[in-house]
C-alpha cells in the first residue's frame, strides 16, 4: 500500500467532534457521496484514503492491519485486541468520547459493592438458582479477561444487541458490563456501579496500527499528518504575550519565558493570565495576551516515538 488510510468514526458526536478536530489541525473534511458517503477527502492532504466507519470496524481494521491510522474508543481496542501494545500505538487522545466501562448491578443488591462480593453472590446465586449469573455486555473480551483476573467464575455473558442497561429489568441478564459517562442512564434502569468495577476507562483516541503494511511514503504522508495535530496542540498549550515596550533578558528569565520578538515572548497558557499580570507591574507597560493557532516543529516527535516502538 503505497497510501496512507485514515479512518474516522461515521456518525453521530464521535464524528462531528472528529471533524472539528481534523479541521482545527489544518486538514477540513470533505465527505464524498454527500452525507451517506463512506469515503472523504481532507483539505491540506490529498494524498491519504480517508474512509467513514463505525467505531467499532476502525478498531477492528486498526488491528488486523487493513487500516494504517484511525480515530476511536479505547474501549474498543481494549476489548478487541488480545494484545494491546503488540498490534497498535496510540498517538494521542482527543479530549472527546470520555466514558468508562463499569460493571453494574441492580439497585437492590445491597450487600454488593465490589468485585468480591460479586465473586460471592455468584456462588450464592447458582446454589440458589441451579444456573450462573448472566451478564449483558458488548464487551465480552474485557468481561472475561476482568472478571477471570477478579476470580469471578460463576457467570455466564449474553452477549447485548440493543440497550444493555435495560437487560436486568427485562429479566434477560442480572447484571451488566456497559459503558457510561454520567452514570444516569444506569440510575434510571435502577442499577448501581461496583466500588472496584471500571474496565477502562475510555476516550477516544488516535492510533497507528503496528500491523499494517508502512512504506516510506505511508510514513511521509503520517509526518504531514501527525505534524498539523501536533501544532494544533502546541499552539493550545502556549500564549503570546506581547507589550509596548522591550523585555530584556532578566525579566524573560525572572517569568520563565520562552523568546520570541523583541517585545513578546511565550508563556503556558496555564500561567499566562497571572505571568501577564505581574509583568505588565514589573514593565510599567500594557501586555496583551493572544491566543496561538499552531506552532510547527522541524519534526514530528508522536511520528519518532511511532516508529521507535514498531522496531
Amino acid at each position: 500500500m503505497t497510501r496512507l488510510s485514515f479512518a474516522i468514526p461515521s456518525k453521530g458526536r464521535l464524528k462531528e467532534q472528529s471533524e472539528k478536530w481534523l479541521a482545527e489541525s489544518g486538514f477540513r473534511l470533505r465527505q464524498q457521496g454527500g452525507g451517506r458517503g463512506y469515503t472523504a477527502a481532507l483539505k491540506g492532504l490529498p494524498e491519504i484514503d480517508v474512509m467513514l466507519l463505525s467505531a467499532r470496524e476502525i478498531a477492528e481494521g486498526l488491528i488486523s492491519g487493513d487500516l494504517h491510522v484511525g480515530i476511536t474508543g479505547e474501549d474498543l481496542i481494549h476489548d478487541l485486541s488480545s494484545d494491546v501494545e503488540r498490534d497498535v500505538h496510540r498517538f494521542r487522545q482527543l479530549g472527546f468520547g470520555g466514558a468508562d466501562v463499569v460493571v453494574a448491578v441492580p439497585a437492590a443488591w445491597f450487600d454488593v459493592v465490589s468485585m468480591a462480593d460479586l465473586e460471592a453472590a455468584a456462588a450464592l446465586f447458582r446454589e440458589k438458582h441451579g444456573r450462573q449469573m448472566r451478564v449483558a455486555t458488548k464487551y465480552m473480551n474485557l468481561t472475561r479477561r476482568f472478571f477471570a483476573e477478579r476470580a469471578v467464575g460463576e457467570y455466564r455473558i449474553i452477549e447485548s444487541a440493543g440497550a444493555t442497561e435495560a437487560a436486568p429489568a427485562a429479566g434477560s441478564a442480572e447484571l451488566i458490563v456497559d459503558i457510561t459517562s454520567t452514570g444516569s442512564t444506569l440510575k434510571a434502569n435502577q442499577l448501581k456501579l461496583l466500588s472496584d468495577g471500571t474496565l477502562v476507562k475510555s476516550e477516544a483516541a488516535l492510533f497507528g496500527s503496528k500491523q499494517a503494511p508502512w512504506s516510506e511514503s505511508v510514513h511521509a504522508h503520517l509526518k504531514v499528518l501527525l505534524s498539523g495535530m501536533e501544532a494544533t496542540a502546541a499552539g493550545r498549550a502556549l500564549r503570546k504575550l506581547s507589550a509596548t515596550v522591550p523585555l530584556t533578558p532578566n525579566l524573560i528569565a525572572q517569568f520563565d519565558l520562552t523568546p520570541f520578538e523583541t517585545h513578546a515572548a511565550l508563556c503556558d497558557q496555564e500561567r499566562a493570565g497571572e505571568v501577564a499580570r505581574n509583568l505588565a507591574i514589573a514593565l510599567g507597560s500594557a501586555v496583551i495576551v493572544s491566543r496561538i493557532e499552531q506552532v510547527y516543529q522541524p519534526q514530528s516527535d508522536g511520528h519518532a516515538l511511532f516508529v521507535k516502538n514498531m522496531s
